[in-house]
């Protein structure tokens, strides 16, 4: 718009650009039940990246940038390094998404990576296609990486009724 105005003010034009307000809408929250059959219906690594979605309420960056370090397999913990000017933070997982990530292959340092994001959230909406259509429910297809974490402040919010408390676990500084 910019280059559009300074276009028409060199030829002695003038005009009102249009303004345009986004109209905000609440997000998409799943039941666990859809969730589950989600991360059920997909293969060994996206069902493990799904589980860790799900539990910790993580960016999908920064659940794909994991390493192996970053897990504490005995205290049942992971270290996340945060994304987009978070706080770094230790949250808890259950024995069931160790054992998940345990089985994986241990090919690099990193739990999930070592090819762009991009190409495994393609490969994840191909997963979540079929997995709606074999299970006739729709509401699948809406499930995104980010609707994880958006399940997971509001299941945290329910349980604790302490909005602080949620903005920490998912590494928000404000």
């Amino acid at each position: 718009m910019e280059a559009y105005t300074s276009f028409l003010s060199m030829l002695g034009g003038r005009w009102e650009p249009p303004r345009y307000r986004r109209i905000q809408k609440l997000p998409f929250i799943p039941t666990e039940e859809e969730l589950d059959q989600l991360i059920a219906s997909c293969g060994k690594k996206t069902a493990a990246f799904l589980q860790l979605l799900k539990e910790t309420g993580m960016r999908a960056g920064e659940a794909w940038r994991l390493q192996w370090t970053d897990i504490d397999f005995i205290n049942l913990n992971v270290r996340v390094t945060p994304e987009k000017g978070s706080s770094p933070r230790i949250l808890k997982i259950t024995s069931k998404l160790a054992s998940m990530l345990n089985a994986l292959p241990k090919k690099s340092q990193l739990v999930f990576g070592g090819y762009p994001l991009r190409g495994f959230a393609h490969q994840y909406s191909r997963q979540r296609r079929r997995a709606s259509e074999k299970l006739g429910n729709q509401r699948l297809t809406q499930i995104t990486f980010h609707t994880f974490r958006h399940w997971k402040a509001t299941m945290e919010y329910y349980k604790t009724k302490d909005i602080l408390y949620v903005m920490r676990l998912l590494g928000h500084k404000n």
